[in-house]
């Protein structure tokens, strides 16, 4: 009898285990060919000055999505998006290398592709705003690779190819004794977009651009023809797909349609066709608007599995494919060292703008793209200082930005002539902002959050977000509306905000006083000489800065700036010092009666995480520069 029921179940552990592999066997495979810092560049987009003969023939039996947005123009928050599933200004991650922890009882994709017999392999950078749950890789190495899985094992495998990322670029131009080097692609012959001045400097980096994408797509060659000689290319849907845009300035790093139009090349083969998006075609093109965010809950409807309700992406193939969508939505945060906060939204023909901090202009000094004197964006700025731009070419660097811009791509794919003063496109212009709000509110934008009180809490940004008590949206979103459009006639509805129980709510309607400028901040110098006492250190700083940079009061601007310095200094928290410093720095002159001081600063906080550490330094250099103080004596 023993041995009997030992048999039985046996024979049960046997069949459902042959159930388990036979339903593996149903899956197909996923190969991601991802590359760094290049937009729609190749000929398989109709660029004619590319040479992309690999990508080329591989979307001639695939499929090319004409209009993708990446969700962020640069790396780290980009990624973010696209393994969670979740919007960087939602989750946490939309600041430039910051850290913040992991939604609460969520995961990223590969994790549920695991759950159920996929073996993951992430061959490239992690590199994440969130820190990363548990269970997401079989291995993320450089070693990774499909072919360490099971005999028959499905797999989601993803290549990541730093070779186009911008230090190429900018880095490549020259030889270590800085004489040009040779250029596959002709800088003579480059097609300069209309913002972008033409010199030597930005057409040799335009260049090197086009070589760097020529050699990823060598690559990505190579790996599609391992593919092939493994016997896998007909039960594998490959996607090819750059980060964001290209890696030069006003592409990487503005969440415009230059910087956040991406290639996306997918293929579908025979077996795998009825998972394909309802409009694929071998050798076909869609229009379907789609970006980083639905990347994930696609991913998980092709090898069958529902997405989950949280994911904020729409599933673009698979069993539960969606409708197509109507927008798509960007963001831009800090960028390593420089605040921002920037929300953009296309229906792709319109590519809205929203600056909620309009004081930033486009083109921060951002030490990474301005530190080599040759490099086409500090050559840039230079010829913008000398005032040999045009008006295109200088909308760059000009502050205040617009609260508000609009592009029609039909008409000005550059995107030079902003639309949003025109009568003529009024009705586009509500459409497209009220896009972006609905958007905002359904997310639960948590980027109108300082970073410092992040770290204030706890929880996980996303968790602090979608609880109402803690973070009452609408009424911190509606402050940041008006303190950014900078409409003198809520000057007095700020006063009255600035005195609300809620630290954001402060925080927006104190630096709004600052955005409006001197006229705001001369009739409430009274309220924000208050405000340097608030129990926010973030609201400390938005009044000191607005008293600084715009107070008529000699006196009251002196214990404004004094108190600026003591909070740059600080030790124990970098992000205030970063808050201070950006401060600082953008008071500009008006910060003369330090000048004396700066050179002996000692800006050495203790980081949070790793990731920030420099970005203090950087900032000093920059007030440093403007001084004419030696860099290496900053500490």
């Amino acid at each position: 009898m023993k041995s009997l029921v030992i048999f039985l179940i046996s024979t049960m552990f046997l069949n459902a285990q042959h159930q388990h592999n036979k339903k593996l066997l149903s899956k197909p495979n996923i190969l991601w060919l991802v590359a760094e810092d290049h937009g729609p560049h190749m000929g398989a987009y109709g660029d004619t000055f590319a040479t992309t003969p690999n990508i080329d023939k591989f979307a001639e039996k695939g499929m090319c999505f004409n209009y993708a947005w990446s969700s962020a123009p640069v790396c780290a928050p980009a990624r973010t998006t696209l393994w969670s599933g979740i919007s960087g200004p939602s989750s946490g991650g939309e600041h430039m290398r910051s850290m913040s922890p992991y939604p609460m009882e969520k995961n990223m994709f590969p994790k549920y592709l695991r759950d159920i017999g996929y073996y993951c392999s992430g061959n490239g950078k992690e590199d994440y705003n969130l820190s990363t749950p548990k269970g997401v890789w079989d291995e993320s190495s450089n070693r990774a690779h499909y072919n360490k899985r099971k005999p028959g094992q499905p797999f989601f495998a993803y290549f990541n190819n730093t070779q186009s990322h911008e230090g190429h670029i900018h880095d490549i131009t020259r030889t270590a004794k800085n004489k040009r080097k040779p250029s596959l692609h002709d800088p003579a012959k480059v097609k300069l977009p209309k913002y972008h001045p033409d010199c030597e400097a930005m057409r040799l980096e335009w260049a090197a651009y086009y070589n760097s994408i020529t050699v990823v797509d060598s690559v990505a060659g190579k790996r599609l023809a391992e593919l092939a000689e493994a016997g896998l290319e007909d039960n594998t849907i490959v996607f090819y797909f750059a980060d964001h845009g290209g890696g030069l300035a006003r592409n990487k790093r503005w969440p415009n349609n230059a910087g956040l139009q991406v290639p996306v090349v997918v293929y579908f083969p025979e077996k795998w066709k009825h998972l394909a998006p309802k409009e694929y075609k071998a050798g076909g093109r869609s229009d379907r608007l789609i970006s980083f965010v639905d990347f994930a809950p696609t991913m998980l409807s092709i090898a069958g599995i529902a997405p989950p309700k949280w994911m904020q992406g729409h599933a673009f193939a698979g069993d539960y494919q969606t409708e197509e969508q109507p927008f798509v939505y960007g963001f831009r945060g800090r960028m390593d060292e420089r605040l921002d906060l920037v929300r953009s939204v296309s229906n792709g023909r319109y590519v809205y703008l929203r600056n909620y901090m309009p004081q930033f202009s486009q083109g921060q000094w951002l030490d990474t793209q301005i530190r080599m004197s040759f490099s086409s964006t500090a050559v840039w700025k230079k010829l913008y200082d000398q005032g040999k731009l045009n008006k295109a070419q200088s909308l760059f660097w000009e502050t205040p930005k617009a609260p508000e811009e609009l592009y029609d791509l039909k008409n000005d794919p550059d995107e030079v002539n902003n639309l949003a003063n025109s009568k003529k496109h009024e009705a586009i212009l509500k459409t497209m902002r009220k896009a972006q709000q609905d958007y905002a509110l359904d997310i639960r934008d948590v980027g109108f959050i300082p970073e410092n009180e992040r770290f204030n809490s706890n929880m996980a940004p996303y968790d602090f977000g979608h609880d109402e008590k803690l973070y009452p949206f609408e009424r911190i979103f509606s402050t940041a509306e008006i303190a950014s459009f900078m409409n003198p006639d809520d000057v007095c509805e700020l006063q009255k905000r600035m005195t609300d129980e809620n630290n954001i709510v402060r925080y927006w309607a104190t630096m709004g006083m600052m955005i409006h400028g001197k006229d705001a901040v001369s009739k409430s110098e009274k309220a924000l000489k208050k405000a340097l006492s608030d129990t926010s250190d973030d609201v400390k700083i938005a009044a000191a800065w607005a008293l600084v940079k715009h107070g008529n009061n000699s006196k009251t601007s002196e214990i404004a700036l004094t108190l600026l310095s003591e909070l740059a200094q600080r030790k124990d928290n970098i992000l205030i010092v970063i808050a201070a410093l950006t401060a600082l720095d953008d008071c500009g002159m008006e910060t003369a009666s330090l000048k004396d001081e700066f050179a002996n600063w000692s800006i050495t906080p203790v980081a949070l995480n790793k990731r920030y550490t420099n970005y203090p330094g950087r900032l000093m250099k920059s007030i440093l520069l403007r001084y004419g103080i030696p860099v290496k004596k900053v500490k």
